[in-house]
């Protein structure tokens, strides 16, 4: 028998081990992709791993579709998973804001089941320790699955402006958002910058919370809340203190004068070259162990709420596919819900359809182009990033 040669036994053996590797561990791969399409978290103890904005999780817990004080939206992205503190202190909010007059939380995205990038939206949201809730109260009833996708959020801005609608404002809002930052955990708030302005204009007493609210794009439809690294989480990367004062001085001024303001139209250079994606390799080397990891068991992966006693009308929810995750509706999205949604129970809704739910509504040709594989080395069509001063985003938002 002839021999193969040391190149040859390097190469079996390289692929006797590539064998033994589950689907995405076998190459280096986008990180958007890799933890996509993961259903289920790591079965590990809970821990964050890297940055906000560039790391991984292990033992998230999903919080519950419907609790006491909240209900979960979006259900189709399978955002709903982070480090259990995060989650405790979401339940803890919505019963302190309940009691204080907000009639419950509208849950928008935390984390994927092993946190990571995601296919879409959000630079952060990636160690478990972020969460998006909205700025409109619970409504009365319990939503179904079709309602929960379809329902858009309401924007606390006026019409056109960065300045907050007092139509829509109200002392609640002001009250949600001070809850919030009591809790010690929570580290930062972000809010769009009219919103900062409006408390910083009309807060009255202790002001001192005014630190953790912190400005940045968007967030006017939401605010996010942002926990500190956890005990048991040693490989988490802290992010720099939130400036010191209220935040109500000329760093907030800078939103409206420079960030915000209007700009003159850029002399066509042509487009820009697309930065590359950020693949698994990039992030933390424990990451790629955690896309390797076990399935925690469904049963084992949903947080215990306090209140044992509590039930709500199921909710059922079809088997995680990326493309719905991908053409899910924005929160922002104008339009009423529709009249089939708004009718519609949870038995009416066909579970295996694809594309999500509704059908009509098509994946997009980006979205098609962030489920394709990308080679190593090619490049993927991202938005540009805006330009900040040196040091903001660690100081005063991410």
């Amino acid at each position: 028998m002839p021999s193969i040669g040391f190149p040859g036994r390097i190469l079996a053996l390289a692929a006797s081990l590539l064998a033994g590797l589950p689907d995405g561990a076998r190459a280096d791969e986008p990180a958007k992709q890799a933890f996509g399409k993961q259903a289920l978290p790591a079965a590990a103890r809970p821990q964050s791993i890297g940055f906000y904005s560039k790391g991984c999780m292990a033992g998230a817990l999903a919080i519950p579709v419907d609790g006491p004080h909240w209900q979960v939206m979006r259900l189709s992205r399978n955002r709903r998973w982070g480090h259990p503190e995060l989650i405790r202190t979401i339940e803890r909010l919505a019963a302190k804001s309940k009691a204080d007059g907000w009639n419950g939380l509208m849950v928008g995205d935390i984390s994927q089941p092993r946190g990571g990038p995601m296919l879409t939206g959000h630079a952060s949201h990636q160690i478990g320790l972020d969460a998006d809730l909205w700025f409109m109260p619970m409504p009365e009833r319990r939503l179904s699955y079709v309602e929960r996708e379809e329902l858009s959020a309401v924007s606390v801005l006026k019409a056109g402006a960065n300045y907050v609608d007092d139509k829509r404002w109200t002392k609640a809002h002001e009250k949600l958002l001070r809850n919030a930052a009591a809790f010690g955990d929570v580290e930062r708030i972000l809010v769009h910058p009219g919103v900062k302005k409006k408390l910083c204009d009309t807060v009255k007493g202790d002001r001192a919370w005014l630190a953790k609210i912190r400005p940045f794009y968007g967030h006017h439809y939401h605010f996010h809340i942002r926990l500190a690294c956890q005990d048991g989480s040693p490989a988490c990367k802290k992010q720099a203190a939130v400036a010191k004062g209220e935040g109500c001085d000329a760093s907030l001024d800078w939103w409206f004068k420079v960030a915000l303001a209007p700009k003159k139209p850029k002399k066509d250079a042509g487009p820009d070259k697309p930065p590359r994606p950020l693949m698994v390799s990039q992030l933390p080397a424990a990451c790629a162990d955690i896309l390797r990891s076990p399935e925690k068991p469904a049963g084992e992966a949903v947080y215990t709420m306090a209140d044992r006693t509590f039930t709500a009308p199921p909710v059922e929810i079809p088997p995680y596919d990326p493309a719905r995750a991908l053409a899910s509706r924005p929160i922002e999205a104008k339009g009423p819900v529709t009249a089939s949604a708004a009718s519609a129970t949870t038995a009416e809704v066909a579970l295996t359809a694809a594309p999500p739910v509704p059908q009509a509504r098509q994946l997009t040709q980006s979205a098609q182009a962030a489920l394709t594989p990308v080679p190593i080395g090619q490049d993927t069509p991202v938005p540009p990033s805006p330009q900040y001063p040196p040091g903001f985003l660690a100081r005063y938002c991410w």
